[in-house]
């Protein structure tokens, strides 16, 4: 794969044989973000686990303390006081049943979030297909099939992220933009951190943190060293 001039240069500010401490690969990675938009930082947690084994599954949602720096669209699938409630606590979009089609049969999705009130989800059920494989199906775990609409938004606007194995068993999330202070990169990273070694499955044998990697939307990874997280 070619790569960019700008990667290339990039490239050299990174040992690839060296697994950095948080702090510097964390300055390395705002560094080499020289794009002309703001890029996203995003985690890449390697994992020993076996996603096709449920009690090895991972998945789960944190609030990042200084966000993520991306504004969020939520909708929230409620009725009646509930609904009243999603609206005041600043969802984007509220609603029912009349929203199947719209999703369904006109491709719209125009939302990054979705939340359901538990009597919701024989509709929202019927979104499966769709919602599913772009990873927006609400998930009690994740915290985003709930009564208490008020603070799933609230939260989720305030930098809640969720994380989950992907089939790789690899967990991908943003952890801010290269905007950030490395002070405000580091509590987040470290925030994730604590939040993944705390859902460290039971029955895993083996090592838990194969690898840790940060990387910036259009830059190279940097290793970080997972002797501190273990």
């Amino acid at each position: 794969m070619k790569r960019g001039k700008k990667y290339v240069e990039a490239a050299k500010n990174v040992d690839r044989t060296v697994q950095y401490e948080t702090a510097d690969a964390i300055s390395i990675v705002k560094k080499n973000a020289v794009a002309k938009f703001d890029e996203t930082i995003e985690a890449h947690i390697r994992t020993g686990c076996d996603g096709r084994h449920a009690e090895q599954q991972i998945r789960g949602a944190v609030v990042l303390p200084h966000g993520t720096g991306k504004s969020v669209r939520v909708l929230v699938f409620a009725k009646g006081a509930k609904a009243d409630e999603a609206t005041a606590a600043g969802a984007e979009f509220v609603g029912g049943e009349e929203l199947i089609p719209k999703i369904q049969n006109e491709g719209w999705f125009d939302f990054d979030v979705v939340v359901a009130t538990p009597d919701m989800m024989g509709v929202v059920g019927r979104l499966g297909r769709v919602l599913g494989p772009k990873g927006l199906m609400p998930n009690p775990k994740a915290g985003t099939v709930t009564m208490d609409v008020t603070k799933a938004v609230q939260d989720i606007k305030a930098g809640k992220i969720e994380y989950r194995l992907d089939k790789t068993n690899i967990i991908h999330v943003p952890i801010g933009k290269a905007s950030f202070t490395e002070e405000q990169l580091a509590d987040n990273f470290q925030t994730l951190m604590d939040a993944i070694n705390k859902a460290k499955p039971s029955s895993l044998k083996g090592q838990y943190l194969k690898s840790i990697t940060l990387a910036p939307t259009m830059g190279p990874g940097v290793k970080v060293s997972t002797a501190k997280f273990v």
